[in-house]
């Protein structure tokens, strides 16, 4: 068996984590910090929107797998793949802005939402089996 959503979509995010990392890394030689933040502003953000992607990617990739191993719809997994990835793209660039903006609040919000709704479908193709 060959999931080829869930392996999409892991390559868009292994694409995104070294993204990432460049963004770490560039802002750690601009402070000419090694290790931790040294208090730079812009790093620190950057640092913790890696640390966020990486805090929530992996769920969200064990559920497609899951989901998609035990047959669940495709066209909604390639949707909220493609939707998550999306959303993960966003929050990096509004972490970058002081304050609340759009591309930070989107982000979170279509990446939670995209959580959710594996979620509940995990519930529902596990449950609904049992009635």
């Amino acid at each position: 068996m060959t999931l080829q959503i869930t392996l999409t979509i892991t390559a868009a995010a292994a694409l995104i984590n070294i993204w990432l990392m460049i963004r770490c890394g560039q802002a750690r030689r601009s402070a000419k910090v090694s290790i931790g933040d040294g208090g730079n502003e812009l790093l620190i953000r950057r640092m913790r929107a890696h640390a966020n992607f990486i805090e929530n990617t992996p769920i969200v990739l064990i559920l497609v797998g899951a989901l998609e191993a035990t047959g669940g719809s495709s066209t909604w997994l390639w949707i909220i793949g493609i939707v998550y990835t999306l959303g993960r793209l966003l929050h990096p660039l509004g972490m970058d802005r002081e304050g609340e903006n759009i591309f930070r609040g989107a982000g979170t919000g279509i990446s939670m939402l995209s959580m959710l709704g594996l979620a509940v479908m995990a519930f529902v193709s596990v449950y609904s089996k049992l009635i």
